[in-house]
């Protein structure tokens, strides 16, 4: 690592024909209060979390990102606040980009866009697909930060889909000192696997670039009342039938009450199928939660369209999935995925009653020190609970037992009840990725309780 341009390659612009559009993708969140303090703690997305200052910084430039740096003694960066625990929570002060949203460049010749660390996915995707380019994948909301996404190892659905830190191919920070620091997968080998991940733990990132494909379009089918037994011998095939699959259950009657089957129109025909494995094809838009209005849910029924209006499955417009509610999600091996799942349906009188709904999903293996994911493929089991935290925390030790055989680990940013040391134990890159956090904050500016426990505790 060392403190060159960041990817020479994303300074060429394009000329103003092609970046207009892309400039032009400015979220109203970047209009909002410049204050650095205010008379109420910021809270998470659910709720759930209340931080622990009000000193908050609302930086412009990077200049300015660099000046707040050296001048706090602790600082967590904020991202979406999509988090349901205290990852990015400070005693001492919070930074926020969302005034640094914009698009920095589209690289025609490495295929490349560079962004600033506030962007959200749901502000510049139609204009990647304007101009002929997607995301590999996205996350079921469109509504979260790149950063913030990429460095919890967040993902979407796909077997042959890696978490969203895979699109990434460079990477700008603020480090403790206040130096800006880049690193590059095409130069920096582990280096780069160690700080992409990062969990906020090496500093402010600033920029971010994402390898880009060819845009594309999607379909999207639905179909009801899978019989989990079905799995046992049918879920690798069925994670098949499409680029995206998702299943989502409330643990009750052993049935999948919802398949998910995102496929690229250019990869072949969508299932026209009106039975999949005993399950019913649906003839109407349906919300994960079937209760649940589908005004908000991504257009279903095979009907066409861009791929960023497919893959997540709720519209940027909306408010994202329930609404008021707390999740977890563990990752399992993908071999155990069956049984992994029928342990935890052996506790579905304990959890039906306080959940929204739970949604199965795969994702390829990477090489992220701190990813989930890190040399395996594994299966996520995520669970919508109702905002019932007392609940929730009694609930969660009797999910981890029964899916202690088959070596889960928690979602970074996720509700869980797994101690440190037996977290710890399931990274085997965590001395190196130590070492990295000690080189880019050695007095430890942006360590916080949570990286403490989960990172530094016997």
């Amino acid at each position: 690592m060392d403190k060159r341009t960041f990817l020479k390659s994303s300074s060429l612009l394009l000329g103003g024909a092609l970046l207009s559009p892309l400039e032009a993708c400015e979220s109203p969140t970047s209009k909002e209060k410049t204050a650095q303090t205010g008379p109420e703690p910021l809270h998470n997305w659910a709720g759930n979390v209340e931080y622990s200052t009000r000193q908050v910084h609302y930086p412009k430039t990077l200049e300015e990102v660099q000046a707040v740096v050296k001048k706090c003694d602790t600082l967590k960066a904020l991202g979406s606040r999509h988090s349901f625990n205290r990852i990015a929570d400070s005693s001492g002060n919070q930074v926020s980009l969302q005034a640094m949203n914009k698009v920095v460049s589209l690289d025609k010749k490495a295929n490349t866009v560079t962004v600033e660390g506030g962007a959200r996915y749901g502000e510049f995707v139609a204009s990647l697909h304007e101009n002929g380019y997607a995301l590999p994948n996205l996350a079921s909301l469109p509504h979260i930060t790149v950063i913030g996404a990429c460095a919890t190892a967040t993902h979407g659905s796909g077997v042959k889909n890696g978490n969203l830190a895979t699109a990434v191919s460079g990477l700008e920070w603020v480090n403790a000192a206040g130096q800006v620091v880049t690193v590059s997968k095409h130069q920096d080998g582990e280096a780069f696997y160690g700080a992409v991940v990062g969990l906020g733990a090496l500093g402010v990132v600033t920029k971010v670039t994402l390898d880009l494909l060819p845009t594309f379009e999607m379909k999207q089918v639905v179909y009801r009342n899978l019989p989990m037994q079905e799995l046992q011998h049918n879920f690798d095939a069925l994670q098949a039938r499409g680029y995206s699959v998702s299943l989502f259950t409330d643990w009750k009657n052993q049935n999948i009450n919802e398949v998910w089957i995102k496929s690229r129109v250019d990869q072949g025909a969508v299932s026209a199928d009106l039975d999949l494995y005993g399950a019913k094809r649906a003839t109407q838009n349906l919300h994960p939660v079937e209760d649940q209005s589908a005004e908000n849910v991504t257009e279903q029924l095979g009907k066409p369209g861009p791929w960023y209006e497919r893959m997540p499955h709720f519209k940027m417009g909306f408010n994202p999935s329930v609404g008021k509610e707390l999740q977890s999600e563990y990752f399992v091996p993908l071999e155990h995925a069956y049984e992994a799942m029928m342990a935890i349906e052996k506790l579905h009188e304990k959890l039906s009653p306080h959940l929204f709904i739970s949604e199965i999903r795969t994702i390829q293996a990477d090489n992220f020190w701190m990813s989930p994911c890190y040399k395996k493929t594994c299966v996520a089991f995520h669970t919508t609970w109702k905002p019932d935290m007392e609940t929730v925390r009694g609930l969660l030790p009797l999910m981890e037992a029964q899916l202690a055989p088959f070596d889960p680990v928690p979602h970074w940013a996720k509700l869980f009840t797994m101690s440190p040391a037996v977290l710890q134990a399931k990274y085997e890159k965590l001395p190196e990725f130590k070492q990295l956090v000690a080189q880019q904050d050695p007095k430890g500016k942006f360590r916080n309780a949570f990286i403490n426990k989960y990172l530094y505790m016997g």
